[in-house]
């Protein structure tokens, strides 16, 4: 299972009750960030998820609105006496950037570690999700992240029997562990349909997002501007219009669209919907502290 929340859905300026962005996605007790705007320690504290299981972040780009939480973040984690290495990504730059935003948080109790992103489709691995790093247009560096989390083959118990493995070591062959020389591949059926996430904002419509998207459970991007009237705006901004990224979401087909990163002259998503869902149906407007739960198939 895989749950996330958008901690911040506002683009730009934070409102009264329209945090920065940022989304805060959990799997078995351990959690990453996308993106940590104004308001993330916030969104965190009412979420109630925890700030010390929190093992990295994911910079899509470096303006103010994505990462000026980030002192507050590292603070906050230092506060919950984390020891690990806490793992930041983002684009070049990170170090000058990262090195900059401590300059009020020099002192910490956990080490950080920076990993630069350099090109397309690079990928990684953390808290048990595969993720793919890819650019997009802003005018700056800027990329989207897919989220996957994979899902092992059932256990054959009738394998494990044959080649004499107790029963009390079963679920240690599930958990990945070598038990008498039998390795998990050698109980466990093919691997299983996992689920899936793309996050992409502050972009114009790119064939990346579709590529990277196809499938995907959940795609959340940006709903900037509502209607055809800010399309000067978008053009010039490099951001999207609702229409634009539910026309994404056609070609890409997730199971659902979220739209998020608002612009402050938008008071109610909600109100511009339509023009999304006449292209995509299944599409919706995030709110702050809104929680987004990914269940493995049923077989």
């Amino acid at each position: 299972m895989l749950e996330c929340c958008t901690l911040g859905t506002g683009g730009a300026l934070p409102l009264p009750d329209r945090a920065l962005s940022s989304l805060y996605v959990r799997v078995n007790g351990r959690s990453l960030l996308i993106d940590c705007g104004e308001g993330t320690q916030t969104g965190i504290r009412k979420l109630g998820w925890g700030f010390r299981c929190i093992d990295g972040l994911l910079i899509t780009h470096y303006h103010g609105d994505h990462c000026s939480g980030v002192p507050g973040l590292l603070l906050s984690l230092d506060k919950a006496e984390r020891r690990e290495t806490f793992h930041i990504w983002g684009p070049v730059g990170l170090k000058r950037i990262i090195d900059g935003l401590r300059v009020i948080a020099p002192a910490l109790s956990f080490p950080v570690e920076l990993h630069e992103l350099h090109g397309e489709g690079e990928e990684f691995s953390l808290i048990g999700l595969n993720i793919t790093a890819f650019p997009v247009n802003h005018g700056i560096p800027c990329y989207g992240y897919r989220l996957h989390l994979p899902r092992q083959g059932a256990f054959q118990p009738e394998k494990a029997r044959a080649l004499g493995v107790p029963m009390a070591h079963w679920k240690d062959l599930q958990q990945g562990a070598t038990v008498n020389g039998v390795q998990p591949e050698d109980v466990l059926g093919a691997p299983r349909q996992g689920v899936s996430l793309l996050y992409a904002t502050d972009t114009r419509p790119v064939p990346e997002i579709v590529n990277h998207g196809q499938g995907v459970d959940l795609m959340f991007l940006e709903g900037m501007y509502g209607d055809e009237t800010k399309r000067p705006q978008a053009l010039k901004n490099r951001h999207m219009l609702f229409a634009e990224a539910a026309e994404l979401a056609r070609q890409a087909q997730p199971g659902q669209l979220v739209l998020t990163h608002f612009s402050n002259c938008i008071d109610d998503p909600e109100e511009y919907l339509p023009n999304a869902r006449a292209i995509f149906p299944e599409t919706y407007a995030a709110a702050d502290g809104q929680c987004f739960v990914l269940q493995y198939p049923k077989e």
